[in-house]
């Protein structure tokens, strides 16, 4: 019996070694999402100086990263880019409030994130601020209430823009350019928003939209890989307490046919 639970364990080690090992090794792009993850953390705790330091060996192992295997498309080397000399930019900043610097960082985290994840980005759990200041706005809006939805969608505006850069990366082209078309109308034209002081067409079809896309991104993003694993060993738990099972019924009337006798 102790030899059939050892011999459990071992099938067991052998199936998910493959799988910690691949958790364990870090290529090169997945060393560039530590880092900016590592550079974010520093922005938070204001200790700025290791920040830039962080997002220098970036720099670095950018190059080494994008030297040889190329990994990365035009448009996620221009988001990559783009959103790492802002990060930097804040980094070194002393006039940036705190809140913006952070903000650098993030859009920078979310687009690294974006760039490697295989399922759900980091992103997507960005939808319940977003939304909810999003309604402020449209309450506002609706109540006549000008200050509350400037304030409101300023918020809503700078959430936006710290998401902005990575949601372009898993989202189409024509549907961002939709989004971003009805969130520069309804910045333009803010008086005749709230001037109606009932709900919004503009307001209600750009809420309609951010939903959808999130929704779109969250929706069965369970890594195949991940239920072949789960599969796998269970059906092989199954058979071997099956076994361990049946091995055990057989030895015991196996006994008791030796006491009757």
């Amino acid at each position: 019996m102790k030899k059939l639970y050892l011999l459990l364990i071992s099938i067991l080690f052998f199936i998910l070694m493959p799988f910690s090992v691949y958790a364990e090794s870090s290529s090169p792009v997945d060393k560039l999402n530590e880092i900016s993850d590592e550079a974010l953390q520093m922005m938070k705790l204001k200790r700025y100086d290791d920040a830039k330091r962080l997002l220098d060996y970036f720099s670095e192992q950018y190059v080494y990263a994008t030297g040889n295997e190329r990994p990365f498309t035009s448009e996620e080397l221009r988001a990559v880019t783009s959103t790492h000399h802002e990060a930097l930019q804040a980094a070194v900043s002393s006039e940036m409030n705190y809140t913006d610097r952070v903000n650098s960082l993030t859009k920078f985290r979310l687009v690294m994130d974006a760039v490697t994840s295989t399922y759900q980005p980091m992103w997507t759990e960005m939808e319940s601020p977003i939304l909810s200041v999003f309604n402020d706005a449209k309450e506002a809006a609706e109540s006549g209430d000008t200050e509350k939805f400037h304030v409101s969608y300023n918020s809503f505006l700078n959430l936006y823009h710290v998401v902005y850069p990575s949601m372009k990366l898993n989202i189409s082209p024509e549907r961002m350019q939709n989004v971003d078309t009805q969130v520069q109308y309804i910045d333009q034209y803010r008086p005749d928003i709230i001037s109606s002081g009932q709900p919004n067409e503009q307001l209600e079809a750009l809420e309609a939209d951010l939903q959808s896309i999130f929704e779109d991104m969250t929706e069965d993003e369970a890594d195949p890989s991940l239920w072949w694993v789960i599969i796998s060993t269970g059906s092989i738990i199954i058979l071997t307490l099956s076994y361990v099972g049946w091995r055990k019924y057989n030895g015991d009337k196996r006994k008791q046919k030796k006491q009757e006798s």
